[in-house]
């Protein structure tokens, strides 16, 4: 059973971006499959995600703070400076409408997503290098993103950074602090690392249940102005990863250090985000569907470039 069980995780894990689009899609067909998910529920469901980042982190990934702080620092910087910033100028550039604005503005806010962790590994990236940024974007989170959101967003919609504080708290910081005392305590046990091989597939089965919830409630609202918001989250995300890999050469990274920047810059907790959208936003039901549709976004184009990362790295070993 517990083999069976860690196939369909690997499944999932490896197949995530299909998944969640799939899953979208029989949202929209079926949305009474997905009414159950929303409001507290919602928020519980991405604690949960959170709590299984936290249960995968060790004593020595946190280390890693602590061991590479000039390369932490430039990342969260990138992180908090580049994705806001981007989001800002497509919003100006596209005359994006209130409510698509508010979610675009909302994703570049938020932390780096877990799943760029998995996405450097694939690429050939520096993983322990992810898990810090990660980590650190993360720590930060409940100060950075209701900030960043006030100064950005507050003329155009009404920002309660004290809600936005107070929920990421919950659903993000406390999980994972959670989850890596857990580690700590029972990690070297086998029944604790059985569960371990499970979380992401959990990961990845939560995350769907957010999507599936967003499409389900605000469906409908895609249609209207799809295209533009698929427009705004491409640009984002592609030119997220380009600038993020142009500022680890500038800061004369190694190219495993570029590659994990890039993914980790260009790729936006967007679950976080869509929870987010939908609670604080409910007068602006576009943000969400934009949240959504970032999240499956990120996990598509996360996959295909650490693919693409991954046999250029090829090449250049072959070559050498």
């Amino acid at each position: 059973m517990w083999n069976l069980c860690r196939c369909l995780s690997a499944f999932l894990s490896a197949h995530t971006p299909g998944f969640i689009t799939c899953v979208a899609l029989i949202a929209w067909w079926q949305p009474g499959l997905f009414t159950w998910v929303h409001g507290d529920t919602q928020a519980g469901i991405l604690g949960c995600i959170m709590l299984a980042m936290g249960m995968s982190l060790t004593p020595a990934d946190w280390r890693v703070l602590a061991q590479r702080p000039l390369d932490v620092l430039l990342g969260v910087c990138a992180q908090y400076g580049i994705m806001p910033l981007l989001a800002l100028g497509l919003v100006w550039g596209l005359r994006l409408p209130e409510g698509i604005a508010a979610g675009l503005l909302l994703v570049g806010c938020c932390p780096g997503g877990v799943s760029s962790n998995i996405m450097s590994l694939l690429g050939r990236g520096d993983v322990a290098y992810s898990v810090g940024m990660t980590a650190a974007s993360t720590l930060l989170a409940p100060l950075m993103t209701p900030l960043l959101m006030l100064l950005l967003a507050g003329e155009r919609v009404d920002v309660q950074a004290f809600e936005l504080f107070r929920s990421i708290l919950w659903v993000t910081l406390l999980p994972v602090a959670l989850g890596t005392l857990l580690n700590s305590l029972f990690g070297q046990r086998a029944a604790f690392r059985h569960v371990g091989a499970l979380l992401p597939g959990v990961a990845v089965l939560a995350l769907a249940c957010i999507v599936g919830g967003v499409v389900a409630a605000q469906g409908a609202h895609f249609f209207t102005q799809g295209a533009l918001i698929f427009v705004g989250v491409f640009l984002h995300n592609g030119l997220g990863y380009a600038l993020g890999y142009l500022t680890g050469v500038l800061g004369r990274m190694s190219s495993p250090k570029c590659r994990t920047l890039s993914l980790e810059v260009g790729m936006q907790n967007a679950g976080l985000a869509t929870v987010l959208a939908a609670r604080h936003f409910p007068l602006l039901p576009e943000a969400a569907v934009a949240a959504a549709v970032s999240c499956v976004w990120h996990s598509l184009s996360g996959t295909l470039l650490a693919s693409f990362f991954r046999r250029r790295a090829r090449r250049v070993s072959r070559s050498q």
